[in-house]
């Protein structure tokens, strides 16, 4: 009890330290960083002091829990909220209504893309390292998991079907979808705000009084959440610090090492996403690393925290106050990118796993009309996973069944996955404010003034 009192007191005192970097105008993306940094040393130090899974580790994890958990259903406290009033405020302030369907496309074809790109890649990340299934070992922790998988998700998986699915995304009860209780609720939810943002725009035409009206209440709503999202954005360093040194002090290091080869692959296939982001960015006019200083604590966060949803206030934020991007096209980006198109867990992961598996049951990962088929069936896929801690496994259960493979490696991966997940995270926020930034370049709406400028929202006091 001594060494877990002694651990907490270190780690308010880490805390305030990281609170009194505020006062010496550093930007929020400096304070995430050096959050990020203090966590990992601070939660190292905690497992070479304490040992790997000892109580005393486990009960101060339980208590920085509070900061880091914390911060995390803040975030998602927001999420549905957010998504609903900015799509809500964006589109019943468009002249025309016939602009979200250009929108839509480009940000929808850009995720996509990515998408397909991001899952050719994975094919070459395990054919170059000569990734295989085989010899894996199947301890305990796996067989239980991989029980549980099979009892969870798999009926869900054998039942979906590319219809029910694009059903899925048409609201019936709005109200239930803002409480998140669907994989696909946040598409449910921006579908509903844009046809109620239709709806004002035909109001402001037909009777001015009454739509001017609802357009001021609208914006008053959107002000009102901005000021939430800012307010909780303030905490992001140190939820960053609380979620990085969780992972620091309970990651195995002796499991990481057994299935090192799988850990290189998957990062290096990340890396080259990023670079593929930064060739779209710079097709597009956008200087890429004027774009990832800028996208910083986005990706920070999504790196700690392991979720895409969570994500969304802080993306929308960073789109529109540091990248000039419109709130309509910053809105529609975040929201479907944390449902469609992830790049790292809908992508490259499961056709990183269906070359592994493949020679198993005999069939040639070689075989380009296998690999056309695996890309798509991974492009098609990737809708409706849902942008939390272990959609990746669900992108998995459903690319693999559909391409005739078993899911045991899903489970034979687990000692690992926690590691790769936030890499692939930061990938899927890179992704979604990629194809904001894109379609707002090509559909010529793009601030220039805010993206070519060094300390534009710099967000300093968040």
């Amino acid at each position: 009890m001594a060494s877990v009192l002694l651990n907490l007191v270190i780690f308010v005192a880490l805390l305030v330290g990281i609170y009194r970097l505020q006062g010496r105008g550093l930007s929020l993306s400096v304070r995430v960083l050096i959050a990020l940094a203090i966590g990992t040393v601070f939660g190292v130090a905690l497992q070479l002091a304490e040992g790997n899974g000892s109580t005393s580790i486990t009960q101060t994890i339980n208590w920085i829990n509070i900061v880091g958990n914390g911060y995390v259903q803040l975030l998602q406290m927001i999420v549905m909220p957010l998504v609903f009033v900015a799509i809500l405020n964006a589109v019943s302030k468009l002249h025309d209504a016939s602009s979200l369907g250009k929108i839509s496309v480009l940000t929808l074809g850009t995720l996509l893309l990515t998408t397909a790109i991001a899952a050719l890649v994975g094919v070459i990340m395990s054919l170059s390292f000569g990734l295989s299934a085989q010899g894996l070992a199947q301890g305990v922790a796996e067989s239980a998991r991989l029980t549980a998988l099979q009892t969870n998700y798999a009926p869900k998986v054998a039942d979906l079907t590319v219809p029910q699915l694009i059903l899925s995304f048409i609201p019936k009860n709005p109200f239930a979808d803002l409480t998140g209780a669907n994989p696909t609720s946040i598409i449910s939810v921006v579908i509903f705000a844009a046809f109620l943002g239709t709806a004002a725009i035909r109001l402001v035409s037909r009777d001015p009084e009454k739509g001017h009206r609802l357009i001021a209440l609208i914006d008053l709503m959107q002000s009102w959440i901005t000021q939430l999202v800012r307010l909780i954005m303030a905490l992001t360093p140190y939820g960053v610090m609380a979620l990085m040194t969780k992972m620091a002090a309970t990651s195995n290091a002796g499991d990481i090492l057994n299935l090192g080869k799988f850990v290189i692959a998957s990062y290096l296939g990340l890396a080259i996403m990023f670079g593929v982001h930064a060739l779209l960015l710079t097709l597009t006019g956008v200087n890429p690393m004027t774009f990832f200083r800028k996208v910083m604590p986005a990706l920070s966060f999504a790196f700690s925290s392991r979720s895409s949803a969570a994500t969304i206030p802080l993306s929308v934020e960073i789109q529109t106050r540091r990248l000039g991007v419109p709130q309509t096209i910053a809105s529609f980006a975040a929201s479907f990118g944390a449902t469609i198109g992830q790049n790292g867990c809908a992508g490259l992961y499961p056709a990183m796993l269906a070359v592994m598996v493949a020679p198993t049951v005999g069939v040639n990962p070689l075989d380009p009309a296998w690999i056309a088929t695996l890309v798509a069936i991974v492009t098609l896929s990737s809708a409706g996973v849902a942008g939390v801690g272990g959609g990746a496994t669900m992108a998995a259960l459903i690319v693999l069944p559909a391409m005739g493979l078993p899911v045991t490696l899903v489970a034979l991966l687990i000692s690992v996955e926690p590691l790769i997940d936030m890499g692939r995270t930061a990938l899927n926020v890179n992704g979604a404010m990629t194809a904001g930034t894109i379609t707002s370049q090509v559909l010529g709406q793009t601030d220039r003034s805010i993206l070519d400028s060094e300390d534009a929202g710099e967000l300093r006091n968040a």
